[in-house]
């Protein structure tokens, strides 16, 4: 995540200055804000060598949601239980087991016992507490009814990290399959056919086509071995560099969505977490206009973040809130169907709990499918490079007479 330094004055009235990680600038200006500041002048901070390795360093110590789901779970008991809230932090914070959480409440409780809200203490984390988590509490500390939130929230972390471990299952096995095909693949070009190739060179006469180029193949390979290693590498960083920019973003997912398999999947996926988000801060109490902006915040996906966005739009003139996503033609007709049927019954949070329940069960579904098909395409795939690198070594020895007679 970018970010961002900046300039700004005080309620006393003197400048401060400091740093604040956000996903754009906007964000940024939300939580300086957010923390009594009048921002002055906010920019995106040039990052070092070391920003920059720290972000790609995968050891780096982070949140886990199980432990963001047990946290709010069980502030949520203590504070219908009539704990005071900095009482009820502080004995959280002696219970978390890792360090880095453990700093994230210490800070959290200081800010609150100087004075800061609750919302106000949470946004200045924004890596382990999102948009959604802030905007919900916010409702909740609004509402005086912080505990509920608090459940409601557990619930819905559940939910997504289930469905981001249906999703993670669906990419995980067709990548280490093809993973192990190709190194086995890399490793015959590279340590077994140089010795086809010093028997082939001592007959001294013209190979047949494939062979020569599985022989030149291997030749490149170990001429370039190191490209094996880079372009993975390249390859990552290129995708992270081009989602940088908004056009990137929306190019990437754009492609996406259009995969054959993979895309629909994904189109599943955005759709169930899009109705479950929106259930979830309608039911908190979230006005309609700010839970649509949040969702569209937290889509994971450009398109259907502007399709919200633009859906947030309509609604604000007037429209209700079916038309508008009829018109994105990013939504099923099933979804846009059963949205405008809460509207009408009023019951518009409960049913798109409902769609999002069905869309779960259909990743799953679709998951389960993906994997028993794919399973035997890349077995056959896998036999088919293997076995033409056999045959391609093994055809010269079919006419051996003429390649030993030179003709």
């Amino acid at each position: 995540m970018p970010s961002f330094s900046y300039k700004a004055k005080m309620l006393s009235g003197s400048l401060t200055e400091g740093k604040v990680e956000a996903k754009d600038k906007r964000s940024a200006l939300e939580q300086i804000r957010a923390q009594k500041l009048t921002p002055l002048e906010v920019n995106e901070a040039s990052q070092s060598f070391a920003d920059l390795f720290s972000k790609i360093n995968f050891l780096k110590p982070s949140v886990k949601p199980k432990e963001l789901v047990l946290f709010s779970r069980q502030l949520s008991t203590l504070v219908s239980a009539g704990v005071p809230l900095v009482q009820g932090l502080t004995i959280l914070e002696e219970q978390v087991e890792t360090k880095v959480f453990r700093e994230i409440i210490h800070n959290i409780r200081e800010d609150i016992e100087a004075g800061q809200s609750i919302t106000d203490a949470l946004a200045k984390h924004p890596r382990t507490f999102e948009e959604l988590y802030v905007s919900m509490i916010k409702a909740g500390e609004v509402g005086g009814i912080l505990d509920v939130i608090l459940e409601r929230l557990s619930s819905y972390l559940e939910a997504a990290e289930d469905l981001k471990g249906k999703v993670k299952s669906a990419m995980m096995y067709p990548l280490v399959v093809s993973t192990i095909a190709a190194g086995v693949t890399i490793f015959l070009l590279i340590f077994v056919i140089p010795t086809f190739q010093k028997i082939f060179e001592g007959f001294g006469a013209e190979l047949p086509g494939i062979t020569q180029m599985v022989i030149n193949a291997s030749d490149f390979l170990k001429k370039f071995w190191y490209l094996v290693i880079i372009s993975p590498i390249v390859l990552v960083v290129g995708m992270k560099y081009l989602r940088r920019s908004e056009t990137g973003k929306l190019i990437t997912d754009r492609i996406v969505l259009k995969l054959p398999i993979f895309g629909i999947i994904m189109k599943k996926v955005a759709v169930a977490k899009f109705t479950r988000t929106l259930s979830t801060l309608i039911k908190s109490g979230v006005p309609i206009l700010q839970a649509l902006e949040t969702v569209a915040k937290t889509a994971g996906n450009k398109v259907i973040e502007i399709a919200v966005m633009t859906s947030r739009e309509s609604i604000k003139e007037g429209e209700r809130i079916a038309t508008p996503l009829r018109k994105a033609q990013v939504f099923p007709p099933m979804v846009v169907q059963m949205v405008s049927i809460g509207e009408e019954t009023g019951n518009l949070d409960s049913m798109l709990a409902k769609i999002a329940d069905f869309y779960d069960s259909e990743v799953d579904a679709a998951v389960k499918a993906l994997t028993s098909m794919i399973e035997p395409l890349i077995i056959v795939a896998m036999g088919l490079v293997i076995g033409f690198i056999v045959i391609a070594m093994f055809l010269p020895m079919f006419s051996l007479g003429d390649l030993a007679s030179g003709g």
